[in-house]
């Protein structure tokens, strides 16, 4: 990983982001409405997120599914790009460039935690445009709902009646979930994948398919790494979405006191709100980020570790 090679990870890291929303962002939307209307005071409006997904086709369509795709493909790309980049350029200069290391928690996790950080900040009003954007729409359970024409509209009306500062509600939630999960991401995608090739290298199947084999380390690490990063954070998510699409303004912005008191309410279940969509993409989402993400490495002439 030369220095003139740097801007590549950035190259590398947004291809990863727009392939993860082409994915995963079906699943999303189902998380975020299960965590807006399964978490109020009066009750579930979703059996769950199977439930969830077949109203949806039922009423708006596999449209529905992809509603607020487009600031989700604005904000990953960005997202994805500064996380690999930051993280690469972090991690090489606690390394000291030599890229013969093994995994190592005391370079992991600082550089995943450093770009999870930084990327918060731009994360932030993507997410809650997006966030608003999933919430509109009806069917048979949720009543109608549609106070933004698109995600401009949600941008302008948001600076309007809340200033810029509107855009970043929810931002101590955002960063506490992008520090914490990224640096249980990259631990979980590190730590297989250097074993795994460890394990495979001697093989004659290896030799043979090396590219085959790569692929499906990718997948494995990539798919595992993601649903690492949601089982450590999904509770800070669940208060970041509520804090993002609540209509009362004088609602705590505290996501600490907010998942208190999903806890009182509805208990360790209600601060995993969306727990099966979540999973269910997080696993393809992320194998499809991380197998784009090597495989832009490859083309762009990025020496791994």
């Amino acid at each position: 990983m030369g220095e003139n090679s740097s801007y590549k990870h950035y190259v590398a890291g947004l291809l990863s982001g727009v392939s993860m929303v082409v994915v995963g962002h079906p699943f999303d939307t189902v998380k975020v409405k299960l965590q807006k209307h399964n978490t109020e005071a009066n009750g579930f409006k979703y059996r769950g997120g199977f439930h969830c997904t077949t109203r949806i086709l039922k009423t708006e369509g596999v449209r529905g599914l992809y509603r607020g795709a487009t600031p989700s493909f604005v904000g990953m790309a960005i997202e994805s790009s500064l996380v690999f980049g930051i993280y690469s350029q972090t991690k090489q200069a606690l390394q000291g460039g030599d890229l013969n290391k093994k995994p190592e928690l005391h370079i992991i996790i600082p550089s995943a935690a450093f770009a999870g950080s930084i990327i918060s900040f731009v994360l932030c009003p993507s997410e809650l445009v997006k966030c608003r954007m999933q919430i509109q729409g009806t069917d048979s359970v949720v009543p109608a709902y549609r106070k933004y024409s698109g995600p401009l509209n949600c941008v302008i009306e948001t600076v309007k009646t809340q200033g810029v500062k509107g855009l970043f509600r929810g931002g101590v939630a955002t960063l506490s979930r992008e520090s914490i999960g990224n640096a249980v991401f990259f631990t979980t995608y590190e730590y297989l994948r250097h074993s795994l090739h460890l394990q495979l290298k001697d093989s004659s199947f290896h030799h043979k398919n090396k590219n085959l084999v790569d692929v499906g380390i990718g997948i494995v690490s990539g798919g595992l790494g993601g649903i690492a990063y949601w089982s450590a954070v999904l509770p800070m998510d669940v208060a970041k979405t509520i804090i993002q699409t609540t209509p009362y303004k004088n609602l705590t912005r505290n996501p600490y006191k907010i998942l208190k008191s999903i806890y009182r309410r509805s208990g360790i279940r209600g601060c995993y709100t969306g727990l099966a969509p979540t999973v269910l993409r997080a696993f393809p989402a992320n194998a499809a980020a991380i197998v784009t993400y090597e495989a832009a490495s490859k083309l762009l002439g990025i020496v791994r570790d």
